[in-house]
């Protein structure tokens, strides 16, 4: 059966540098890491600082080429043993990109930061001109408002509050047809409204437009409320992958350490 994602047997390698007394030192942030996302589902990707989830997200598009294994996304390979794949643009032009530093271009209006989304598929004079057509500027439009910030259209990017411009990055997917959304921490940097209000828009479009979500998250509550699936990695090493309503506190404790306590549980 075809997969949205199948990453098999990835290896990323980091030299740590020398701090005092300490040597550098190499160490793996991906330790032969394999999953596969066959169905659009919404896959959380949960661990501690420094434990891979972040590498291993950014490799899915290619951002970071890892030494070993092999990405696929929807059927085209990313990379493969240490290279790019020769399909790697075709990949990115299905995957929406969501980052903590929103990733809209401050200048621009909030319209012209979602239409970008159809950078991908018109001719690139078009899109660096803002020739937009009809039919493109009713596609915006209706992205705009889905997430409920078609009012702010004109405003520019950087005028906007966090929880604006990260549903400005989740209007620009829409209108990409995005296939596959990644999120690096999309709600790190919102207050708990904000954050509820970008997570819930999250599951809207993986469940009506039937678009897989891949998130990265430190609110272990927010990946077991509003995923699926979760994926937990420690030291580079994903040490379960389940359904998020089975993740338990032992499990927990078993990848966070004794920081994760009953009373941090019964917030979740």
């Amino acid at each position: 059966m075809s997969s949205l994602v199948e990453v098999q047997s990835v290896t990323k390698t980091y030299v740590q540098k020398a701090q005092g007394d300490t040597p550098s030192r190499p160490f793996k942030a991906l330790d032969a890491v394999s999953f596969a996302m066959t169905k659009p589902e919404r896959i959380g990707l949960i661990g501690p600082s420094g434990s891979g989830k972040s590498t291993l997200l950014r490799s899915l598009s290619g951002l970071i080429v890892t030494e070993t294994g092999t990405v696929t996304v929807l059927d085209k390979t990313v990379q493969s043993a240490g290279r790019l794949g020769e399909d790697v643009r075709a990949a990115r032009a299905s995957m929406g990109m969501i980052a903590q530093s929103f990733n809209l271009v401050g200048r621009l209006s909030l319209f012209t930061n979602a239409a970008l989304g159809l950078l991908g598929r018109i001719n690139p004079w078009r899109g660096f001109f803002g020739l937009w057509t009809v039919e493109e500027k009713q596609r915006v439009m209706a992205a705009l408002d889905h997430v409920g910030i078609a009012e702010r259209a004109g405003q520019r990017a950087n005028t906007l509050s966090g929880g604006q411009q990260q549903r400005g990055a989740i209007a620009r997917a829409i209108v990409q047809d995005a296939k596959l959304i990644l999120a690096d921490e999309p709600v790190a940097s919102l207050d708990p409204v904000s954050a509820r209000r970008v997570m819930e828009l999250l599951v809207d479009v993986n469940e009506r437009q039937k678009v897989g979500v891949i998130v990265t998250l430190h609110q272990v509550d927010y990946a077991r409320k509003y995923c699926d699936r979760i994926l937990a990695l420690k030291a580079g090493k994903i040490v379960y992958d389940g359904p998020a309503d089975t993740l338990g506190l032992e499990q927990l404790k078993d990848i966070y350490g004794s920081e994760i306590e009953s009373a941090y549980w019964g917030e979740i």
